[in-house]
């Protein structure tokens, strides 16, 4: 009897002691979580149902909504795909003008040295002990190296300290360029000298565009990466909403375009001057569109709704990859332990103020989407407070208890998951180009611009114009007397020293 009840008692404590174990590994494992960002190129939040208008089909963002935690005001630091890049990885606002160039990257990190102080915040996290793979247009080159256009792949890494691995599967089109404007018969923008269309519907499987691919290749690793015995980064970034807006046939079918509202933006702000918007140059790349976009007048109205509906299925089709990377997550075990950010890195104009394009200092192309879902932070909260993309760096440290090696110009935001208090330092976000600087704060919008062409001040009231329509800086002295001092904090040397 009494050996029976030794045995019996060394059974529980055996059974005690691996329950404890795993405690252990699982507390261990959860101070520092995994994680897995994904960057969506040009997706504008005015349209998804999380951030209250629900337009585009996006079951897989809107789960993730659900469960994490949605920036409803989070704004990127210049309008243009590579130096909002540079500028999130870093968590510094743009200090020369090589920060507002799409080869921001190139020109400030990538022939440089490696030194004490991380390139990026995934170099960072690298120095922590993680693993870090990306997969797809994390900074600005669309495989992660350096190379022309028309060019052959290089073997020159545009993050050269922050990858273990960078990887991506061009499939058909051979080459991340060619991938990045590519249709569904391999051809692609360039090859073809800019005579294509900037749309395309085919019914074709999902992996006849890149993004397909993109999301297999990921799938593959999220699996491979949860058996290695430390925590991993994962960047994935999709290329599309980015034009041409290409998506297979059934992402097209999820819409009736005669029902596609057009914007409440129809013509440029009343009190602006045409030269803080742009000609739409991008967009009239593309030779073979039925219309071409200016500041004298905007599209017809069918074919306004032609392209946001192209838009519209292409932000569905990436979004119905995101929802492979999620489910995957799961199926492996990982989602309870892994940090998921969604990030776009600006938003875009589809006719709003004349223009189809980024690259203005507007609400249109300045407000990004962020999402992000993390273990213990409770899901389905929405954080309106003013945030930037600067503020990534140091929150992302802080949930991965990552020490920071220096200081950035963001501001953790991650009290804010746990409060329901306005308790982030900042509560401002700052946004350069075009020779101007625009600070957002909770009531309001001010652009400064150094040109001739005026007004070169402009002032939105976001309460009672949320679409800024109108220009109020010249009935509001009181109001931008109180704001110009943060304008007046920003760094305007980058654009008054040669």
């Amino acid at each position: 009897m009494a050996s029976r009840i030794k045995m019996v008692n060394s059974k529980y404590i055996i059974a005690f002691l691996i329950a404890m174990a795993g405690l252990h590994f699982g507390l261990a494992q959860n101070n520092h979580p995994n994680v897995l960002f994904i960057a969506v190129d040009d997706l504008r939040p005015f349209d998804l149902s999380c951030y209250g208008n629900p337009i585009i089909q996006s079951p897989s963002i809107n789960a993730l909504a659900n469960e994490g935690v949605v920036f409803t005001n989070q704004y990127t630091t210049v309008p243009t795909c590579g130096a909002s890049r540079c500028s999130m990885i870093t968590g510094m606002y743009p200090k020369t003008k090589s920060h507002l160039s799409n080869e921001a990257a190139v020109l400030t990190i990538s022939n440089k040295s490696k030194t004490d102080s991380p390139e990026s915040f995934i170099d960072n996290l690298r120095r922590n002990g993680y693993y870090t793979v990306g997969i797809g247009k994390i900074s600005h080159y669309v495989d992660g190296y350096v190379y022309p256009y028309n060019a052959s792949k290089s073997n020159k890494l545009e993050l050269p300290y922050s990858w273990d691995e960078m990887l991506f599967d061009p499939g058909k089109w051979q080459t991340g360029w060619n991938a990045f404007f590519g249709y569904s018969d391999a051809s692609n923008r360039n090859s073809k000298q800019n005579q294509v269309k900037p749309y395309e519907i085919d019914d074709v499987a999902d992996e006849g565009y890149p993004d397909g691919l993109t999301a297999n290749l990921a799938v593959k690793k999220i699996k491979e990466l949860g058996n290695k015995q430390q925590p991993f980064f994962l960047a994935v970034g999709f290329f599309k909403p980015h034009l041409p807006f290409t998506a297979p046939k059934k992402y097209w079918d999820l819409y009736d375009e005669t029902k596609i509202k057009l914007t409440p933006s129809p013509s440029i702000p009343k009190n602006v001057s045409k030269s803080s918007l742009i000609e739409s140059d991008e967009f009239n790349q593309y030779a073979l569109g039925e219309e071409k976009a200016n500041l004298e007048k905007p599209l017809s109205d069918d074919y306004a709704r032609k392209l946001r509906h192209a838009y519209y299925a292409a932000a569905s089709y990436t979004d119905a990859q995101i929802g492979k990377l999620l489910s995957t997550l799961k199926e492996a075990r990982l989602d309870k332990n892994t940090i998921v950010v969604l990030w776009s890195d600006h938003g875009w104009h589809l006719g709003d103020d004349l223009v189809w394009g980024k690259h203005t200092l507007s609400e249109w192309a300045l407000k990004n989407v962020f999402v992000i879902k993390a273990p213990n932070v409770k899901g389905g909260k929405k954080i309106n407070q003013i945030t930037s993309a600067v503020d990534i760096y140091p929150s992302l440290m802080d949930l991965c208890n990552a020490k920071m090696p220096m200081p950035t110009d963001g501001k953790s935001f991650t009290p804010l998951l746990y409060s329901k208090k306005n308790i982030h330092a900042s509560n401002i976000a700052y946004s350069y180009y075009n020779n101007g600087i625009s600070v957002r704060t909770n009531k309001y919008r001010l652009t400064k611009y150094i040109r001739d062409n005026k007004p070169v001040i402009e002032l939105y009231d976001h309460l009672r114009d949320p679409y800024e329509n109108n220009n109020i800086a010249d009935k509001s002295p009181k109001i931008i007397h109180s704001l110009m001092a943060l304008l007046n904090n920003a760094n305007w040397d980058l654009y008054t020293k040669k």
